[in-house]
C-alpha cells in the first residue's frame, strides 16, 4: 500500500531573493506553488512554480526530482504543462514580454523545443478539446478576469479577441474575501475614494499620473476585490469545468472555485458547490492554484497550493488529494483530512472514505536537545506549520522527542523541516530581475539526514526509519511502517540540513492508532450570522483531541470542510459561503481511536 502526506514529499528548491516589499532584503526560504500534474506515456510529471525541475511519480506517492533543460523559463511563475498527441507542452507567465511555448517528447532527458510567442499573460492555461480545437486561458489581477481564446495550433497564436470570462465578486461569493478567515467585506465607493486619495497624497502625485491600469488595480485593492487567478480547464460528461483561485496565495483560505458551461468559451455559470477546493484548517492550510488529473486507474486527483508564509509570503508548498464528479455533475475535492497520510489505492475504491490512520501526536509532551529561546519542542506538536522548534546550534546530533503518553500503534510519521537559517547565507548564484523582484534558484541538493527511533519505556530504543546516509533534501519527509509498532515514545536525531543550519522542526507527527474509545458526538451549536458567514461554538470535549466542521448544499454534500483542533471550538466563524444559499452543517470529533459524525443541522439564508 502506498502512503503519502500533504504537502507531498519533493525536493523544495531553495530562493535567494531581494523583494522591494522587504526594502530589498536578501531573503532565503523554499517555494512551490501553482502546480501543473499530468499523465503522459505512463507516468505523472508534476510542474511547479520556482521548483526548476520537474516531480516524476509512477504512483502519485514517490516522486523523482529531474532538472529542467537550461534553455526553460524556471523564473517565470505558474507552469502550464498539457498533453498534445505525442507531446507535452509548457508554457509559464512573464509580464510585459511575449511568452513563449516550449514541447517535447520526453519530458526527463528533453529536448524542449521552442516556439516563440506572440503575447504576454499571467498564469496560462492550455486546453485540447476532443474535436481538436486548442483554447487558452489565462488571468491574475484583482481589477481584471479570467481571459480565453481560441489558439491556432500552428502557431499557438490566437485566432480572436480574448473574451472575459470569470470575475471577481466578493460581495456575493464569501469564498472570495480577502484576509484569514474570508474575514473583510468589499469597501463602499466613499471608502475606497478616501483611501485612494490619501494613498495619491502620499505619493505627491495626482491621479492622471498614474497610468490607468494601474489606477484601476489600486482602486481594486482598496475595493477588496480578489486576484481572480490560475486557471485550469477539465472537461467531463460533456461540460467544461473552468476553475481558477481566490482570493490571494498567503491566505489561509487560498481556494479553487469552478464555473461551468457547455462551450469552451462559455458563458459560464459559477458551480453550485463554491468553493470545490478549500482547506482553511489542519496542520498546513491553503488549496488553491492548482489542476484536475484523472489518473490511468480512473480515480480523479487535484493538486493546488499549500500556504506557509513566514520567511516570505510566497513560502509556498504543493499538495494533492482525491476529487471527482458526483451523480448531479459536481466537481468536489476531499479535504476533510486534508494533511493526514492518503492511501493513493484506497482511495480509488471511495475518494471519501475515512483515513487508516489518527492523528496520535497533537498537544503530547516533547521534549529535546538544548533549543533556540521561544522554539521550544512544544512547537512541533501544536499542528501549525507557521511554528517551530529550533536547535541551539548546527552541531550534528540535535534531537526532538514526543511521548504519547501511553502505548499506541504507530503507523506513519511525518518529519516536517522548517527554514530559519539565522544568520544570512550568501547567495550561492546570481541573482536573475524579474518583473517583481531579484532571486536565485538554488537547484543543488544538499542533504537532510536523520534518525528516526521508537521506545515503549524512553531506554531501549529500535529504528522506525533510517536517512543517515540521504542525498537528497526532502523536508516534508514519510516514513511508514505499515504493520504498525506498538510504542510510546518516537525520537528524531537530526544529521545534516542544508547550508549547515540549526535544524527547524514545525512538525513531528505521528499517526496510527490508540486503544480507547472514539470521541463523543459534537454538541455544537451553529447559526447563520450574516449572507455569508456562519459561527459554530462546542462545550468542552475532553475526549476530543479536534474536530471538522462540514457544510454544503445538501446533507449528502457536505463537500467543504474546516478542521478546528482542541477540546472546545469557541465561536468559530466560518466565512465561504455563497449570498442567498441554504446550506447543511455538521460537526465531526476524532480523537488518537477514531472519528464520529455529528447531527446534520440546516443553515438557512
Amino acid at each position: 500500500m502506498k502512503y503519502f502526506c500533504n504537502p507531498i514529499n519533493v525536493p523544495y528548491a531553495y530562493q535567494f531573493k531581494t523583494d522591494p516589499r522587504d526594502n530589498y532584503r536578501l531573503s532565503v526560504n523554499r517555494e512551490a506553488a501553482d502546480p501543473s500534474l499530468v499523465l503522459f506515456k505512463g507516468k505523472y510529471y508534476l510542474f511547479a512554480s520556482m521548483s526548476g525541475a520537474v516531480w516524476v511519480s509512477n504512483d502519485l506517492a514517490e516522486w523523482e526530482c529531474v532538472p529542467l533543460p537550461e534553455n526553460m523559463p524556471i523564473y517565470d511563475y505558474a507552469p502550464d504543462v498539457r498533453v498534445m498527441g505525442d507531446w507535452l507542452y509548457f508554457t509559464a507567465s512573464n509580464r510585459g514580454v511575449s511568452c513563449s511555448f516550449y514541447r517535447t517528447k520526453d519530458p526527463i532527458h528533453g529536448p524542449y523545443e521552442e516556439i516563440k510567442g506572440s503575447f504576454d499573460y499571467w498564469d496560462p492555461n492550455l486546453f485540447l478539446d476532443d474535436d481538436g480545437r486548442l483554447y487558452f486561458y489565462w488571468g491574475c489581477a484583482n481589477s481584471t478576469p479570467i481571459w480565453g481564446v481560441e489558439l491556432d495550433r500552428e502557431n499557438m497564436r490566437p485566432k480572436s479577441d480574448r473574451i472575459p470570462l470569470i470575475w471577481g465578486n466578493p460581495g456575493e461569493n464569501g469564498y472570495e474575501r480577502f484576509g484569514d478567515d474570508n474575514s473583510e467585506n468589499p469597501r463602499t465607493e466613499e471608502e475606497i475614494d478616501r483611501l485612494f486619495q490619501e494613498f495619491l497624497d502620499h505619493c505627491g502625485k495626482s491621479a492622471e499620473q498614474i497610468p490607468e491600469e494601474n489606477r484601476a488595480m489600486i482602486r481594486a485593492t482598496f475595493a477588496g476585490m480578489p486576484y481572480i487567478e490560475g486557471a485550469w480547464m477539465t472537461k467531463a460528461n460533456g461540460r467544461y469545468y473552468l476553475q481558477y483561485a481566490c482570493p490571494g496565495a498567503e491566505l489561509n483560505v487560498y481556494a479553487d472555485g469552478v464555473y461551468i458551461s457547455d462551450h469552451p468559451l462559455g458563458p459560464f455559470r459559477p458551480a453550485e458547490n463554491n468553493p470545490y477546493s478549500y482547506k482553511p484548517g489542519g496542520f498546513i492550510p491553503g488549496a488553491g492554484h492548482g489542476s484536475t488529473l484523472l489518473d490511468q486507474n480512473g480515480q480523479w486527483w487535484h493538486t493546488a497550493t499549500m500556504r506557509i508564509s513566514v520567511n516570505h509570503v510566497f513560502e509556498r508548498r504543493v499538495g494533492l488529494w482525491p476529487a471527482g464528479f458526483d451523480a448531479e455533475g459536481n466537481l468536489f475535492c476531499n479535504q476533510r483530512y486534508g494533511d493526514w497520510p492518503i492511501a493513493v489505492d484506497r482511495v480509488r475504491d471511495d475518494p471519501w472514505r475515512e483515513p487508516d490512520w489518527y492523528l496520535l501526536s497533537y498537544g503530547k509532551a516533547a521534549t529535546s536537545s538544548p533549543h533556540a529561546p521561544g522554539n521550544g519542542p512544544e512547537n512541533a506538536v501544536d499542528e501549525n506549520v507557521q511554528t517551530w522548534w529550533r536547535a541551539e546550534s548546527p552541531a550534528p546530533g540535535a534531537w526532538l522527542c514526543v511521548d504519547l503518553g501511553k502505548a499506541m500503534t504507530v503507523h506513519a510519521v511525518q518529519i516536517n523541516f522548517a527554514d530559519d537559517l539565522g544568520e544570512q547565507i550568501p547567495c550561492p548564484g546570481e541573482l536573475v530581475s524579474g518583473p517583481d523582484m531579484a532571486r536565485y534558484i538554488d537547484r543543488e541538493i544538499q542533504p537532510t539526514r536523520w534518525l528516526l527511533e521508537y521506545s515503549t519505556d524512553g531506554n531501549v530504543w529500535e529504528v522506525l526509519a533510517d536517512k543517515r546516509d540521504a542525498d537528497t533534501d526532502l523536508s516534508h519527509d514519510l516514513a511508514v511502517s505499515g504493520s504498525g509498532v506498538c510504542t510510546r515514545y518516537v525520537r528524531l536525531t537530526i544529521y545534516a540540513v542544508p547550508y549547515g543550519a540549526a535544524p527547524c522542526i514545525s512538525g513531528l507527527r505521528v499517526f496510527g492508532k490508540g486503544n480507547g474509545d472514539k470521541p463523543k458526538p459534537a454538541e455544537a451549536s451553529i447559526t447563520r450570522s450574516g449572507p455569508l458567514d456562519f459561527v459554530v461554538s462546542t462545550g468542552e470535549a475532553p475526549d476530543v483531541v479536534g474536530y471538522n466542521i462540514l457544510w454544503g448544499n445538501t446533507p449528502e454534500q457536505l463537500y467543504h470542510s474546516y478542521m478546528v483542533m482542541g477540546t472546545k471550538i469557541s465561536d468559530k466563524r466560518i466565512g465561504a459561503l455563497v449570498k442567498d444559499r441554504d446550506y447543511y452543517v455538521r460537526v465531526d470529533t476524532f480523537n488518537e481511536n477514531g472519528i464520529t459524525e455529528g447531527i446534520v443541522k440546516a443553515l438557512r439564508c
